[in-house]
């Protein structure tokens, strides 16, 4: 007999709570996320289920609900499901008021961490979020997280810096982020960096784990995760984050999160109820 369980539900909005740029809760039976990165912090974990992730070119697996998942910002990532019955998550992304960027490099090797506490103070704080008048019970429940977040990441030994680092990379990284709507062409970059366009791709890639126009399109969809929630037209938004149209917005938006952008913007108001 078949399940009439919904094969995806997600819910998505934007609280008013400062440091939390979006909640995000989903149940995924069959997705796979494209590598690409956050501006902001990815405090997640599982109510049941399992996911595999890359995180900067290294495999990790997170089982049921005992681990807490903390993927930094700017690092290339993916995520897929693994069992048929697939995983459901509740994912907080954090801007740096709660961690500073400069504390990613200890999070690249060690994602999940093992810790009971933090995992009981994130559900608290993912109950709390659900209902608009208990603001000031979430950013107690968030300080606590921040402080138990910092423990262990000062517990962390920073990566050692690549041998040398990748000027060019960089270069053109900087590049696409002053032109996110707009983009620019291959070879324009190739010229504003006197840069061999092959070369140009494959030191970036090398770099960030991802070419740089994967890369230019995660920034857009996340530009555009920020206008849905905030009540913008998918068909406006499209155009103000540099996509084509609507239907392009569909395509990207829906391999990446995992829906449509109208589906998705209508979330906002969602809760969620985590099976037991």
């Amino acid at each position: 007999m078949a399940s009439d369980r919904p094969r995806t539900s997600i819910s998505a909005w934007r609280p008013q709570v400062p440091g939390i740029a979006e909640v995000f809760h989903a149940h995924f039976t069959d997705h796979a996320y494209p590598a690409h990165t956050h501006d902001t912090w990815d405090l997640m974990i599982l109510d049941d289920g399992s996911v595999d992730f890359a995180l900067d070119r290294r495999r990790h697996g997170a089982t049921g609900s005992a681990s807490v998942l903390l993927l930094p910002p700017g690092v290339p990532h993916d995520g897929r499901t693994v069992t048929a019955s697939g995983f459901r998550k509740r994912n907080l992304y954090l801007d740096t008021s709660v961690l500073p960027q400069h504390l990613t490099g200890r999070a690249v090797d060690t994602p999940i961490l093992s810790d009971g506490l933090l995992r009981r103070r994130i559900d608290q704080l993912h109950t709390a979020l659900v209902h608009a008048g208990d603001a000031l019970e979430a950013e107690s429940r968030l300080s606590f997280i921040r402080e138990r977040l910092h423990f262990h990441l000062a517990a962390l030994q920073p990566r050692a810096p690549r041998r040398e680092a990748s000027r060019l990379a960089a270069e053109l990284r900087e590049l696409l982020d002053s032109r996110t709507r707009d983009g620019l062409s291959l070879h324009e970059a190739a010229t504003t960096l006197h840069a061999h366009p092959t070369h140009l791709i494959r030191c970036f890639r090398q770099t960030y784990g991802l070419p740089p126009h994967a890369y230019l399109t995660g920034k857009r969809i996340e530009h555009a995760r920020r206008l849905l929630l905030d009540g913008h037209r998918p068909a406006e938004v499209a155009t103000t984050v540099g996509l084509h149209d609507q239907a392009h917005l569909n395509r990207h938006f829906t391999r990446h999160v995992g829906t449509t952008p109208a589906r998705y913007q209508r979330t906002r108001t969602g809760t969620y109820t985590p099976t037991s």
